[in-house]
């Protein structure tokens, strides 16, 4: 059975609010993941819907995931800093995640104004000489948000009816890059009833190592 544990950490403006889910207890964990929710000003919290699928999904991978809630969400002090503070509030769990858990490789993984977040992390850890296990994004906020180049590996996944991000504004943002998305026929932005393709596509591009049947269903949770 997965254990889920509250947390709080110091973060650049008070303190920060987070959940630690781990895997099965007779799972070694493989990593660690990092979720970041959508936008706060715009309802986003770390118990948004496709945040928690993608919990989910690196749980069920192997992973211990950290969710927090930005800054003015929930019980984490301060308020809403454009993607700075919350790309240093992140990296501050980074930082505690690796103490935490050493020797394990991190994934950072984000919805909407998460990949913003996530996309400028990535980009920070890899000029320190520390770059991120890997990179998975789920409505990527191209134009809407400066977004940082990207490894060519990153695991892109947009829906095809998203009118908040449109998929051509992802296209433009990828084309100079050369990297690919992975486009779910008739998903809006936050994945109606397409929920389990985000599932089932992470897990098929992680091999699926250690998933039973059960864990790799594409059945819809929403």
């Amino acid at each position: 059975m997965n254990k889920s544990e509250k947390f709080t950490l110091a973060g650049g403006a008070g303190q920060m609010e987070g959940v630690l889910d781990y895997p099965a207890d007779d799972v070694a964990p493989r990593g660690v993941a990092l979720v970041a929710h959508p936008h706060p000003l715009y309802g986003g919290t770390m118990d948004n819907k496709v945040a928690v699928t993608l919990m989910r999904t690196f749980v069920g991978l192997g992973y211990v995931v950290a969710r927090i809630n930005f800054r003015g969400v929930g019980q984490s002090a301060g308020v809403h800093d454009h993607g700075q503070g919350e790309t240093d509030d992140m990296a501050i769990l980074h930082q505690w995640m690796t103490e935490k858990f050493p020797g394990l490789p991190v994934t950072l993984s984000g919805f909407s104004f998460g990949t913003y977040v996530q996309s400028q992390l990535a980009q920070r850890l890899a000029a320190a000489g520390t770059p991120a296990e890997r990179l998975v994004l789920v409505g990527a906020a191209a134009k809407k948000w400066a977004m940082a180049d990207i490894p060519a590996d990153t695991i892109l996944i947009h829906g095809e009816q998203d009118d908040t991000i449109p998929l051509a504004d992802v296209l433009d943002w990828l084309r100079p890059q050369d990297i690919p998305v992975i486009v779910i026929p008739g998903a809006d932005h936050f994945f109606h009833r397409k929920l389990g393709h985000i599932k089932s596509w992470v897990t098929r591009l992680w091999g699926g190592a250690g998933l039973t049947g059960a864990e790799t269903d594409t059945a819809s949770a929403d």
